[in-house]
């Protein structure tokens, strides 16, 4: 399937160690010719880390997708009255967002895209990166699974010996996830 012209809605959370990997992802989708708009979290717009500043991962995706990005809960909105998207990626997905999203919380940018998206009937796919998935976010993660137009980039355990409850989503696989959830289909494996 050709990604050319489709609307990709890429929203980023505060899980600032995968921004590397999700950069490279956004640079694959652009190169494919898909017109992406990026979303970012209230966390992803104020905290400062080891990993780069807010207005550096900002800046990065306007230069990446050439699209101002969406800041505002307002902002996110009209994404489902105006059908805006064809799929939206939440990349990376924290377990706050897990939490939030299971449970029909809508109090960020990225968490008001997600509920304007699904009453579209269209594809909300989820690259998750937690450490409590295996704990305490493993029933939201359940309910998310069992969702309708809910689909999952394939993820797994990143480092079992010193974080046994932690999964993260293979980023590589974003590509052939979203043509699978565009198809209204699981990548599988889901769990890798």
């Amino acid at each position: 399937m050709s990604l050319k012209g489709k609307k990709i809605g890429v929203a980023f959370t505060g899980s600032f160690c995968t921004y590397r990997n999700v950069f490279t992802e956004l640079q694959k989708l652009s190169n494919e010719g898909a017109e992406i708009q990026t979303i970012f979290s209230d966390s992803s717009q104020q905290i400062s880390s080891r990993f780069g500043s807010p207005e550096e991962f900002i800046e990065k995706a306007r230069t990446v997708t050439g699209i101002e990005p969406i800041l505002t809960i307002s902002q996110a909105e009209p994404i489902g009255p105006k059908s805006l998207l064809d799929i939206l990626v939440i990349i990376p997905c924290t377990g706050n967002t897990i939490a939030k999203l299971a449970n029909g919380i809508t109090d960020t940018p990225v968490l008001m895209a997600a509920k304007a998206h699904l009453r579209n009937d269209k594809p909300l796919l989820l690259s998750i990166s937690t450490n409590d998935a295996l704990g305490m976010n493993m029933k939201n993660i359940g309910l998310l699974l069992n969702s309708k137009n809910i689909y999952f980039v394939p993820f797994g355990q990143d480092n079992p010996e010193k974080k046994p409850n932690s999964m993260i989503a293979h980023t590589e696989l974003l590509i052939p996830s979203i043509e699978a959830a565009l198809l209204k289909k699981q990548y599988q494996p889901v769990i890798q």
